[in-house]
């Protein structure tokens, strides 16, 4: 049995409220939402923070893109923003320093290179590329950074960055490479002098970084270091004074090794890899 109360509330023997006091703590205990409250504004999925924009767009951190924002480098539409937590469209004309920026996902492959791949995209005759290599890779379209001749193997970098592609490619940056060459006869003394003298063929002067006999090796087999990017450069060089060259690989390309990578094998580079790469000069 009820009673009433002056109120005209109908009241629990036991006590409390069967309208109302029951249901608060309820509500507060599982976070439910009372009748009236206004429900919270859904997120634009096509709106993304800033400093997530500049760092997906592989320039640096999220904090150090705050950092960047507030000193003004970066703008959207035309318009510096320095607000914290800004959000803009994936559409939207970001760029950093003047430089508008993509939110591809930088990508770099590195492959240990056979014989018998041409370094091109496709081949009108029909001939391997080094493509197939690598095509398991990424669904990105990477591609690679300079080349090497069909029957060169060794170190050959893919990426979609183009921004690093050219640094990597102009001479002067001169980024290191170094080749180990096997010839069809042993290198004099005297040959190996010239070389590193600098020669003058048919293209113009070439200068080596450096070049020496390979420890504990014939003396056949040598090691030659250069920045040039002519085409068939280490290979004329030895030609110009008489010598075939009967193997070519490149053992390091910027930095880069083949440790741990077999012929034909390809591998991701490490974020360390990819930071060296960004602060060659």
């Amino acid at each position: 049995m009820t009673r009433s109360d002056n109120s005209g509330n109908r009241r629990n023997p036991k006590g409390g409220n069967r309208r109302g006091n029951d249901r608060k703590p309820f509500a507060k205990k599982y976070n439910t939402r009372e009748k009236g409250n206004t429900p919270q504004k859904k997120s634009n999925p096509d709106e993304i923070r800033l400093n997530r924009y500049i760092a997906n767009a592989g320039i640096c951190s999220r904090r150090e893109a705050d950092t960047y924002i507030a000193a003004g480098n970066v703008s959207v539409n035309g318009k510096v923003v320095t607000e914290m937590g800004y959000k803009v469209k994936r559409s939207d004309d970001v760029r950093f320093d003047g430089k508008r920026l993509s939110l591809e996902k930088k990508e770099y492959i590195l492959l240990n290179k056979p014989k018998n791949f041409i370094t091109t995209t496709s081949d009108e005759k029909g001939r391997r590329t080094v493509m197939e290599l690598v095509s398991s890779a990424s669904k990105s379209r990477l591609l690679p950074v300079g080349r090497l001749d069909r029957n060169t193997t060794g170190l050959l970098l893919f990426t979609n960055d183009g921004d690093l592609t050219k640094k990597l490619t102009h001479p002067k940056h001169g980024v290191r490479k170094i080749y180990h060459v096997h010839l069809d006869k042993s290198l004099s003394l005297s040959d190996l002098h010239k070389i590193e003298e600098g020669l003058e063929l048919e293209d113009g002067p070439i200068d080596v970084d450096s070049i020496s006999f390979i420890q504990g090796a014939p003396k056949r087999e040598i090691g030659v270091e250069i920045h040039s990017g002519r085409n068939r450069i280490v290979r004329r060089i030895f030609e110009h004074l008489g010598y075939e060259v009967t193997k070519l690989d490149r053992v390091i390309f910027a930095g880069l090794t083949k440790k741990d990578l077999p012929r034909g094998h390809w591998r991701h580079l490490t974020e360390q890899e990819i930071i060296n790469l960004r602060m060659i000069k």
